[in-house]
């Protein structure tokens, strides 16, 4: 006898929530290419009453039956014009929000631990002003804005970010109560807006160090004064002439400058300096790593497993480690 499972995927029961999902993804104006906007047609705005809306729904058909019992002209008068209120109510709610374009901009990146920040980009492309238009999102807090006639406005939803990585808010629900809050008119948009988190950086930790000949393998340990080799956080002690006083100036910090020999030190970041840690702890101090190196002005390299970022400095070069650290 062959045995059935009586709960399968191809039962209607366990498969009612993937095809909702499937049935509404169909209808989510989706863009082709990131930073294309995508525009709420016809279809893919929805409209439902509010809880106001019932109530004032249920007000009007207690008006309709003591107006019948009555037979009271005024009271027809005054619910059919209610009534009509509230279907041209309905009507603005639900155009308040066909033919918005929406599209994405470019997230800045965070740490873990801080708050993401994802713009969104309402674009009005009509003679008639939006009024509180609601962005949300599932990961996300949303905001409202006004959007003017021909004419666009930026809003931003917000979240922490607590995990390293590609952080999506995903699917964003643009949503409005206008004019008068009785009904409620929505509709889905995927931007595919993300923001990249970088690592926590490691509280305490100092890199370790190589040293490179460059030029005499006999020469000092690179602490002479013919070669300029970057900057460092001051010490006690240090002569007047090595402090950076620029830097200073531009509200850097108070560093000194540090000058080498016939050999020259480099900050060595290689994940297989640092065995016997965990990935996430070793990603924390290569991170801090990368963030001191860059404010000393040194050069540096990133070597992970499988990847590998020649050295160089700079602000660039310095979010290239840190995306890589993410991710890893």
């Amino acid at each position: 006898m062959k045995a059935t499972n009586p709960i399968t995927p191809d039962t209607p029961f366990a498969s009612l929530g993937a095809r909702a999902s499937a049935w509404l993804r169909a209808r989510m104006p989706t863009p082709r290419l990131r930073g294309d906007p995508a525009v709420l047609g016809h279809r893919r705005v929805y409209i439902l009453p509010t809880r106001y809306g019932l109530v004032y729904a249920g007000c009007l058909l207690l008006m309709l039956i003591g107006s019948i019992n009555y037979q009271n002209n005024l009271g027809y008068m005054l619910t059919f014009l209610l009534t009509g209120l509230g279907l041209v109510a309905m009507v603005h709610t639900w155009r308040n929000l066909l033919g918005l374009a929406v599209h994405g901009g470019r997230a800045e990146p965070v740490f873990v631990g801080q708050e993401a920040c994802f713009p969104l980009y309402l674009d009005n492309r009509g003679k008639r002003p939006r009024q509180a238009i609601r962005a949300d999102a599932p990961e996300a807090a949303g905001m409202v804005e006004d959007v003017p006639a021909n004419d666009s406005a930026r809003l931003f939803l917000h979240a922490g970010a607590r995990r390293r990585g590609v952080f999506r808010p995903g699917r964003i629900t643009l949503s409005t109560l206008y004019p008068l809050g009785l009904f409620r008119a929505w509709g889905y948009v995927d931007t595919g807006i993300e923001c990249l988190v970088y690592p926590t950086p490691a509280p305490i930790g100092d890199p370790p160090e190589q040293e490179v000949p460059g030029g005499n393998e006999s020469g000092g340990k690179g602490h002479g004064v013919d070669d300029f080799l970057g900057l460092r956080p001051y010490r006690a002690g240090d002569s007047l002439k090595q402090i950076d006083w620029k830097a200073l100036a531009r509200e850097r910090g108070l560093v000194s400058k540090e000058f080498g020999g016939d050999q020259t030190r480099r900050i060595a970041l290689d994940w297989e300096l640092l065995p016997g840690i965990d990935t996430e702890t070793r990603l924390s101090l290569l991170c801090r790593f990368v963030l001191l190196a860059d404010s000393q002005q040194q050069h540096y390299a990133l070597k992970l497993p499988g990847v590998h970022i020649a050295e160089s400095h700079g602000e660039k070069h310095k979010h290239a480690c840190l995306a890589a650290l993410a991710r890893f």
